[in-house]
């Protein structure tokens, strides 16, 4: 453990102060998405309230995908191009655009490794929820989310100048031993004190929380073995070419969804069309490359982070 230190997930968030509060954005969006009676100009208003993601929506509104030979230059029309059905997905990629697209140094992540295992789990998140009658928008968050709090404690680290290593053993457990000897907590319980700073409800907060012992979440059991089985196909999809993806969770670990590792397994294909789908959709061919994903540079507490 850091010598001299007395840290706890809640310290590390409070001291973290180059990370973004966009995501506020995405609980209040859902509300409004959940009410067929919600009016298409109280979403626009809400995307309007950050100045970053209103660029990212406008910039997606543009891409090739939804291009019809005219560019759209409101957010108004961006939304009305996109569909009311893709708004709360499409703000959830510029979300993450925002927080997620950044090199973890302590855990040894490249920038466009992030983007790809967040985004795939949060895809993986969503078929899991329509497979299984949970809400696919809270699934989703979820999913995108999972790995926030490894990027509070590599930007801790950074601004602390501590020079320490995670080592990253995988899908089940990944760095969380690494980081319980080195800071007395995982990067799960950082996560889950991020969102809460951030004004997620409990029902997002919690499964991330117990995103590795899923069965011991007094409340939120069922979505955080959502989320625990959603990561093994984030990693099976992500897993490099001719590399062998982890064995997938035992029958036991995903009673609780209904659903049996061979069951799993058959999801694979269907997220890796699902990523790939994203790839094509964000893929505007301007600014930098971030796993096929394009955005322009990313800049974090008005400095260069970074590269």
């Amino acid at each position: 453990m850091i010598a001299g230190s007395v840290l706890s997930p809640e310290a590390i968030v409070r001291e973290v102060v180059c990370l973004p509060s966009a995501p506020k954005v995405l609980p209040r969006l859902k509300q409004l998405l959940s009410d067929g009676n919600s009016a298409t100009h109280e979403i626009v208003a809400l995307i309007r309230l950050d100045p970053g993601i209103a660029a990212r929506v406008l910039q997606m509104g543009n891409c090739a995908y939804f291009a019809t030979g005219v560019r759209c230059f409101t957010v108004d029309e961006a939304v009305t191009r996109v569909g009311y059905d893709r708004v709360y997905e499409l703000v959830a990629y510029a979300v993450a655009s925002q927080v997620l697209v950044r090199p973890l140094d302590i855990y040894g992540i490249e920038a466009d490794e992030l983007w790809r295992m967040s985004v795939a789990c949060a895809l993986a998140a969503e078929a899991l929820a329509e497979r299984t009658n949970q809400d696919r928008n809270v699934a989703y968050t979820i999913g995108l989310l999972h790995a926030v709090g490894m990027v509070a404690i590599d930007e801790w680290a950074l601004q602390k100048g501590h020079p320490f290593t995670l080592k990253n053993m995988g899908f089940p457990r990944e760095a969380m031993e690494s980081e319980r000897a080195v800071l007395g907590f995982t990067q799960a319980e950082t996560g889950c004190a991020l969102l809460k700073h951030w004004g997620f409800p409990h029902s997002i907060s919690e499964p991330v929380r117990w995103q590795y012992t899923p069965r011991a979440s007094a409340s939120q059991a069922r979505m955080a073995t959502l989320l625990f089985a959603a990561k093994w196909l984030r990693s099976a999809v992500c897993t490099p070419a001719g590399a062998l993806p982890p064995p997938p969770p035992e029958a036991g670990q995903l009673a609780m969804l209904g659903l049996g590792p061979v069951a799993l397994q058959a999801m694979v294909k269907d997220v890796a069309a699902r990523l790939a789908a994203v790839n094509s959709l964000l893929d505007t061919g301007e600014g930098d490359v971030v796993g096929r994903v394009r955005f322009p540079s990313q800049e974090w507490g008005g400095e260069a982070r970074r590269e």
